[in-house]
């Protein structure tokens, strides 16, 4: 099953793109919530380029590694790769309306309820909304 979730940012594409794929604006953004960080962040954004995104509790009680490779860019439009367990994920951005809509679509796993998968992710992306809106090119 394919979860989407959607943010409409005040900002303009490039700023927003530019966030989503630089690694120093990655680790500001990439939690679900103020009791995590992202540590780090690499990739190499070109087809076949690798990602790994550290995510860690804040008191250290747990942490994983995000990783995947991407499979499909197209600059400013859309961004597409597989995670380390074989889902795929699709990331769309458009300019519009004095801003950008951002799309995320990817693939359910089995452990966690879609409900829950909706809300982790739809709050990475609301994190990210306020880093991009916090920004000035």
């Amino acid at each position: 099953m394919d979860i989407s979730i959607e943010q409409w940012i005040a900002a303009p594409l490039e700023r927003v793109w530019r966030a989503w794929v630089n690694p120093e604006d990655i680790i500001h953004w990439n939690f679900a919530n103020d009791d995590w960080c992202c540590p780090r962040a690499e990739l190499q954004l070109a087809v076949g380029g690798k990602f790994s995104y550290r995510m860690e509790a804040k008191d250290g009680s747990f942490g994983f590694d995000f990783e995947g490779e991407f499979v499909a860019i197209s600059p400013r439009e859309e961004i597409s790769f597989t995670i380390a367990d074989g889902r795929m994920v699709k990331v769309q951005f458009q300019a519009c309306d004095g801003g950008t809509r951002l799309v995320e679509t990817f693939q359910a796993e089995d452990q966690n309820s879609a409900e829950q998968q909706r809300q982790g992710w739809l709050c990475i992306l609301q994190n990210f909304k306020k880093h991009v809106e916090s920004q000035r090119d």
